[in-house]
């Protein structure tokens, strides 16, 4: 029997592979997605944003999930700061265009103040070294809608202009919060200026 459990918790350590989030310093590897503003369709390119300035590129797990809500919520409070100091923001999480463009749209949330954009196949949040988990048979937001995608962890990415990330910010190993996640971003913006 333990030689059982054994095998299995070497197969389940196997077969999901361990990511370490991209270090400050490291080269943001450069994207394009599909995504919404304000419920209209929109495309980001990380290089061409950060022609402009700093970027916060913010992964989330899911749209309508209460941590994710609260911090799409406080960047759209907080969006004119970070236009003030020549930063732009993106979230990026796995849900379809669909659900992004309701969330992008709707006031209580992103209030169509800045972009988010779909990673469904989860190709670029595995490109910056992110733990992505498959979707979880059952799974519902706070509308009691299925939840049908992978779940992206919450790390937040501050990327200066030369395309280097400036600071990496996680939930699960710098121990914040959603809604802090985007105030440090912002303290790390203004600082770097």
């Amino acid at each position: 029997m333990k030689r059982q459990l054994a095998v299995g918790l070497l197969a389940a350590l196997c077969a999901s592979p361990a990511y370490a989030a991209l270090k400050p310093g490291d080269k943001a590897p450069d994207f394009t997605l599909p995504g919404s503003l304000g419920g209209k369709d929109f495309t980001f390119n990380l290089k061409d944003a950060l022609k402009k300035g700093p970027v916060v590129v913010y992964f989330y797990p899911s749209a309508y999930t209460g941590g994710c809500d609260l911090e799409a919520h406080t960047f759209a409070e907080n969006i004119g700061k970070f236009q003030a100091a020549g930063a732009s923001v993106i979230g990026v999480s796995a849900d379809d265009l669909t659900r992004l463009k309701k969330f992008s749209a709707d006031p209580s949330f992103c209030a169509g103040k800045f972009p988010i954009a779909s990673d469904e196949s989860t190709t670029v949040a595995k490109s910056y070294d992110l733990n992505v988990s498959p979707a979880r048979e059952g799974a519902k937001d706070v509308n009691k809608d299925a939840i049908n995608h992978a779940f992206i962890e919450r790390v937040t990415y501050v990327i200066g202009k030369n395309g280097n990330v400036l600071a990496t910010l996680s939930s699960k190993t710098d121990g914040l919060s959603p809604d802090q996640h985007v105030d440090k971003s912002l303290e790390i913006i203004t600082a770097s200026k």
